[in-house]
């Protein structure tokens, strides 16, 4: 896998001073969560550029082989049992790389937050975890902690904002999933809040407030 992934991006202010990567789930691309932004209703003042990768175009075996758009294949129905490890640790180098050119680009790691939806959630855990300068904070969305079992955590992110939302009615990605990640971090000492909401593998406009909320509280200027 290239380490250069295309994104699509989108700045709230002329120059933003923080950056917040946002990685869709399987099946979608970078302009699935791309009108969240006005959504967000941040503050005028506060300038944060919005990165959205979209993920390579793979077949995925759960999917007949079908290639689409995926972070990582997904070799069972069940779905935290079997994924593609190499893959989704291939996809998390990519997504680090991006968070190495916003350092470049003069953003302070600190100012930059790793989000994701799914199957983008489960590398972003990977990313932000593994990542060996201190993040601004961690959002994972309806997913699960895929690389539980051989992740080899960074000591900069120990202290890692972390907030993760899943729906009580999730078919795709069961809560007891998400649970099951916020339980294991919480083991390992990491500062996890966690959210809840009625609705299915989606978000919802309740949970778009909150994500405002959390994300101002960490990037004020």
């Amino acid at each position: 896998m290239s380490s250069e992934l295309k994104t699509v991006e989108v700045e709230t202010t002329p120059s933003p001073d923080a950056a917040v990567i946002w990685l869709h789930g399987l099946g979608a691309n970078g302009h699935d969560f791309e009108p969240i932004v006005p959504e967000l209703r941040l503050p005028a003042q506060m300038g944060v550029r919005f990165i959205f990768p979209h993920a390579p175009q793979i077949p995925v075996t759960i999917n007949n082989g079908y290639v689409m758009p995926a972070w990582y294949d997904i070799l069972e129905m069940s779905i935290d049992r079997k994924v593609d490890r190499v893959q989704l640790e291939a996809s998390a180098a990519a997504v680090s790389h991006l968070i190495d050119r916003e350092i470049e680009r003069g953003i302070d790691s600190k100012r930059i937050i790793i989000a994701g939806f799914s199957q983008g959630g489960a590398v972003g855990y990977q990313v932000a975890l593994t990542y060996p300068k201190p993040l601004g904070g961690l959002m994972p969305m309806s997913t699960y902690f895929a690389t539980k079992d051989s992740i080899v955590t960074s000591e900069a992110n120990q202290t890692l904002p972390i907030m993760v939302f899943h729906g009580t009615m999730d078919p795709v990605v069961p809560e007891a999933l998400g649970q099951q990640a916020v339980a294991l971090l919480n083991e390992r000492n990491y500062s996890v809040n966690y959210q809840t909401y009625p609705m299915e593998h989606t978000v919802c406009m309740e949970q778009v407030t909150e994500i405002s909320s959390w994300l101002q509280a960490r990037l004020a200027p």
